[in-house]
């Protein structure tokens, strides 16, 4: 699909866009058949055409969400191979060591991988290497101790797809290796047993994006599939019960796309959750839930706890799982999860929530310092007349390698472009070296391939790896320069300034009347929302504000406004009223998401605010009364209708207004409140045009000085000691009298 953007002023620097499904006749048709097809809101039915459902048949399995999404594990490039070798180190007695990362995702699939092992008996153990002493993947050195240990299988879950020097090292030493991961692969892939990975170029898989976890969960049911005679539909089934509800966190925790089988994994790993008996999950969801402040389950008590979506989740699990491989050690996480009674399970969710607090104190700590040395470096090049960065590269000594990657996020978002951060800690070791290896973490746009990126500088990096948006690197602290230049040509040939743009991706423009109750229940068999299938985000274009309400002590916006006879309710969270870019009275465009609000048992309708703008009409009629106002001062005749040639008691008004802010020493004020307050006075009718050419004329009377508006407000000062005079000494008011009559003739 191609995007109809709507854009605004360049100041705010942002995109509206709104998917186009080609033939407009082609679209109403396919809009009417699933409405009908369905029975939903033809609302809903554009919604889904515009996400590229757009037959009965695709839409009803987007809808029905269940088992029919899902592949035959077999079909995976080198499952078979993968199930015969676990099975026999199974059968066999073999030791087996499951080798993850330490990231949700990694903690989940060596979890759920260990689980299912030890429950068929097998001599298996866990190993996650230390994030600052090892480092992301497998190691020479972690090998040779595994081997020492006695280990003849290593299975890699979300890790070991570029392992290839650790994987010939393991052969050497006798030790098999079969690796289940779902990171992007390089040329080649890594010579051992079985590589599970559905972005192998030569795997006929149809869906590539599982988190690692899912990709372990298909190992599992294939094997179940296979030791116990059943269909993969079957072992679906039974593994799932166990199971789907770490596949689940590990789903939502890597950001992966929730669609096809993703979005019925998550679907049913939060029902699960959402009922959830294993101890370490509710010790977590508990601890989320309560802040601590109620009675343990283990003492008898209850906390009051939030339903379980997506959002709690990304939010509230997976940031405190993730705490500990960032600051600690994952095995901690792990730990948590195969906790098999309440009191162990509260110790240790206790532990991560006091790590996740360190990690969120470092985490700040860490970014002031970034933002003050991004915009040191934006100073110099404006300075300097260089072009700014297009990847922003810092590096520093001391910065918590677990948490860099965190901050490399909030300034992506915050600049809007591809950021990486290195951090040398722990790889100084008295005076910083050149050789010094620092470990790096990267954020990037969409439609900047940070693993290309990366790529292209392959000869700087000791090693590099991950996603699209999301990857991390090693270098040596000599290299970092070369570095810094390399990726910043290569991202400046492919940048724009519409990818560094704040974009708001919406669904659909819709009418007031469609905004019901039915509506937002309907939009609710959706979920779960995530990327690939995000909250639908509507835009309702022309509404009135009617009024502005302060919430949470300023921090928050409540506003109403009417569109069609119907008022509407709508929150703007993070937004204060006075950074709204619109005021009570305004005509305003406005970017949302349909809510349901339950309080106290008192269901209603609500918007949840994600940008807002003056309306495009109201817009276009400013950029009219603008173009008319140089016409005018140009010299062009005008017509008594127009009402724009001010009259004495007009003028005084507007001085009145002036005079009274600059005596309290207000010496701005905005066009919307010179107007309204002007307008008060008795047989004033005041327009934007003969505002500005009131102010123009109390100018040249030296009465006052006006500078011309930025951004809708007025800076003036009012010279008190100015004589008396008469307006009719005003040339710009004696002239525009002339054009009155130019124009009446």
């Amino acid at each position: 699909m191609k995007d109809t953007e709507i854009k605004q002023s360049p100041a705010r620097e942002r995109i509206w866009s709104l998917p186009t499904g080609g033939d407009e006749t082609i679209q109403k048709e396919a809009v009417e058949a699933l409405g009908s097809a369905l029975g939903i809101t033809p609302l809903t039915a554009r919604l889904l055409c515009n996400r590229g459902y757009t037959d009965p048949a695709s839409a009803e399995l987007f809808f029905g969400n269940d088992a029919r999404v899902w592949h035959d594990p077999m079909l995976m490039a080198d499952m078979k191979y993968a199930v015969t070798r676990v099975l026999e180190a199974v059968e066999q007695h073999e030791s087996i060591v499951i080798y993850g990362d330490y990231d949700v995702d990694g903690v989940t699939s060596v979890t759920s991988l260990y689980l299912y092992l030890t429950g068929l008996g097998a001599k298996v153990t866990c190993y996650i290497p230390n994030r600052l002493g090892e480092g992301y993947g497998m190691s020479v050195a972690a090998v040779d101790q595994l081997a020492a240990d006695g280990v003849s299988l290593i299975i890699t879950v979300d890790t070991g797809i570029t392992a290839h020097t650790e994987i010939a090292h393991a052969a050497a030493l006798g030790v098999d290796t079969v690796v289940t991961d779902h990171h992007e692969c390089h040329a080649d892939i890594p010579l051992c047993c079985a590589v599970v990975n559905p972005h192998r170029p030569d795997c006929p898989y149809p869906f590539k994006e599982l988190a690692g976890v899912g990709v372990v969960f298909k190992l599992i049911c294939a094997c179940e599939a296979t030791r116990m005679g059943i269909s993969p539909a079957e072992a679906l089934e039974r593994m799932g019960n166990r199971l789907i509800d770490l596949v689940a966190i590990g789903t939502i925790a890597d950001v992966m796309p929730l669609v096809g089988e993703n979005r019925y994994i998550v679907t049913r790993g939060l029902a699960m959750l959402d009922h959830t008996d294993r101890p370490g999950l509710v010790a977590l969801l508990d601890a989320i839930s309560g802040s601590g402040n109620s009675k343990s389950a283990s003492a008898g008590g209850k906390k009051p706890r939030r339903k379980v979506n997506s959002g709690l989740v990304g939010f509230g699990i997976a940031p405190r799982i993730n705490a500990a491989g960032r600051i600690a050690h994952a095995m901690m996480a792990v730990d948590l999860l195969l906790a098999d009674t309440p009191e162990h399970a509260e110790e240790m969710a206790a532990e991560l929530c006091a790590i996740n607090t360190h990690r969120q104190t470092e985490e700040n700590a860490i970014a002031e310092q970034a933002y003050a040395m991004i915009d040191a470096q934006l100073e110099d090049a404006r300075k300097s007349g260089e072009a700014p960065p297009s990847v922003i590269v810092l590096e520093d000594d001391g910065w918590m390698q677990g948490v860099v990657g965190i901050v490399a996020s909030r300034i992506t978002e915050k600049y809007g472009l591809p950021s990486i951060l290195i951090s040398f800690e722990g790889a100084v070791d008295g005076v910083p070296s050149e050789y010094d290896l620092g470990k790096g973490s990267g954020r990037s746009i969409k439609g900047l391939n940070l693993v290309e990126a990366l790529a292209d500088s392959r000869e700087l990096l000791a090693r590099f790896g991950g996603h699209e948006l999301a990857a991390g690197l090693t270098i040596r602290r000599k290299d970092i320069p070369a570095f810094r230049k390399r990726i910043n040509e290569y991202a400046a040939a492919l940048l724009t300034e519409e990818m560094t743009a704040v974009r708001y991706e919406a669904d659909a423009v819709c009418e007031a009347g469609e905004l019901t109750m039915r509506q937002a229940e309907e939009l609710e068999r959706l979920e779960p929302f995530g990327v690939g299938n995000p909250t639908p985000t509507l835009i309702l274009k022309d509404a009135v504000i009617h009024r502005v309400i302060p919430l949470g002590g300023g921090r928050h916006t409540k506003l109403t406004a009417f569109k069609d006879g119907q008022m509407l309710q709508a929150i703007w969270f993070g937004i204060a009223p006075s950074k709204l870019p619109v005021a009570a009275g305004d005509t305003a465009d406005l970017l949302f998401q349909l809510n349901i609000n339950d309080y106290q048992g008192v269901r209603s309708l609500q918007l949840i605010l994600q940008d807002m703008r003056p309306a495009e009409s109201a817009t276009l009629a400013r950029r009219m009364e603008d173009t008319r106002l140089s016409q005018v001062l140009e010299g062009a005749p005008i017509s008594p209708s127009e009402e724009l040639v001010p009259d004495r008691e007009e003028i005084a008004a507007v001085f009145t207004v002036l005079r009274s802010d600059a005596r309290l020493g207000n010496m701005t004020v905005s066009e919307r409140s010179l107007l309204e307050r002007a307008n008060r006075a008795p047989g004033a009718s005041i327009n934007r045009v003969k505002l500005n050419l009131i102010l123009r004329i109390l100018t040249e009377m030296g009465v006052c000085r006006v500078e011309d508006p930025t951004e809708g407000y007025f800076v003036f000062e009012v010279n008190f000691a100015t004589q008396k005079t008469s307006i009719d000494a005003s040339p710009l008011l004696c002239r525009l009298r002339g054009q009155l009559k130019a124009g009446n003739a």
